[in-house]
């Protein structure tokens, strides 16, 4: 199962334990786009772990209080941010103060992905 969405503000790739993020450059993400996030969660991912990767590949402000929402999602294992952007290895760092959840960052999605496989295995 390989389902794309293209939402204006940001690209989504749904697989069998992922969900995978491209949010648009200059975007902020708000806590009411948790609502978007919810319904893909619901559609494809009810009560089933999965993982939510971040392709941090253009620059974009997060409100951090998203992820109050965002932990809220029971069957969120972790969050996988990739960027080539080492600047985005400090904010992962502060975002993982708002988030109690599993969230690590990658630069390279394969070992996004593979982190991703072990955190899963682990439920």
């Amino acid at each position: 199962m390989t389902k794309y969405y293209d939402l204006g503000f940001a690209k989504v790739e749904i697989q069998e334990d992922f969900l995978k993020n491209t949010i648009t450059e200059g975007f902020l993400v708000k806590p009411e786009h948790n609502k978007l996030l919810l319904e893909f969660v619901r559609k494809y991912f009810n009560n089933k772990p999965f993982v939510y990767i971040s392709n941090r590949v253009n620059s974009y402000s997060v409100d951090p209080t998203v992820y109050h929402e965002t932990e809220k999602i029971d069957s969120l294992a972790g969050i996988a941010v990739v960027s080539k952007n080492h600047r985005q290895r400090k904010l992962t760092e502060l975002e993982s103060r708002f988030f109690q959840k599993k969230i690590k960052y990658f630069t390279d999605i394969n070992e996004a992905l593979e982190w991703k496989n072990q955190l899963l295995e682990k439920i």
